[in-house]
């Protein structure tokens, strides 16, 4: 289900004849002809014209999308946009585990390399590994006074860092929250770092 809100794959043959391409708001398409391979004109919302059954068309969203890591997530889709809590130790010997959400979305310039580079499967591919050892890295770098007082510099560290590798694979990232990052002993918490905000109920 998280993944046909990605990508979705269609034959354009099968609508109106085959002669037109429709993109609705939120998506773009990419179109492989027979004999060119995966051209590099990207389609916007609305009615293109294509050549039947030479040509096939591929629907990507391309609106912003949230990559949650938290604990229990379902791995019976690998291409789902998520993951478990990433483990790492920081620079003074703490070992953490991290909860958070990293919002991305398909570069719009690229996404016909995208298609024919990657393919389908970018969550597994591309989000997931470098999103792991991102986050992983930069926290190893840091002390754990650092982690308490520089959330907001992080997650704008963390973005950066995400985008210099995403941008390569036809992705931008967005930003990264923190949801919570909890120092462990022997896999247990020990003590929570950054936790998720309070909600103040809202007083009439």
């Amino acid at each position: 289900m998280e993944f046909d809100r990605l990508v979705v794959s269609f034959l354009v043959d099968e609508v109106v004849g085959g002669f037109f391409i429709s993109v609705p708001p939120g998506h773009i398409a990419c179109v492989y002809d027979r004999g060119r391979g995966v051209l590099k004109h990207v389609w916007g919302p609305g009615l293109h014209l294509k050549v039947p059954f030479w040509q096939i068309a591929k629907l990507f969203n391309a609106q912003i999308l949230e990559y949650t890591i938290t604990e229990g997530f379902d791995f019976s889709n690998k291409e789902a946009l998520g993951d478990v809590p990433i483990h790492t130790t920081t620079r003074d010997g703490r070992h953490l585990q991290i909860e958070a959400s990293v919002l991305f979305r398909i570069d719009k310039t690229n996404a016909p390399e995208l298609w024919e580079n990657i393919g389908e499967n970018f969550v597994s591919k591309v989000v997931r590994p470098i999103s792991r050892s991102r986050l992983s890295a930069i926290f190893a770098n840091l002390d754990i006074h650092q982690i308490k007082s520089s959330r907001t510099q992080i997650e704008g560290l963390l973005k950066e860092e995400l985008n210099h590798h995403f941008q390569e694979k036809g992705l931008k990232c967005e930003g990264v929250l923190l949801s919570e990052v909890q120092a462990m002993k022997e896999e247990q918490p020990q003590e929570t770092i950054i936790a998720q905000p309070e909600v103040v109920p809202a007083t009439n």
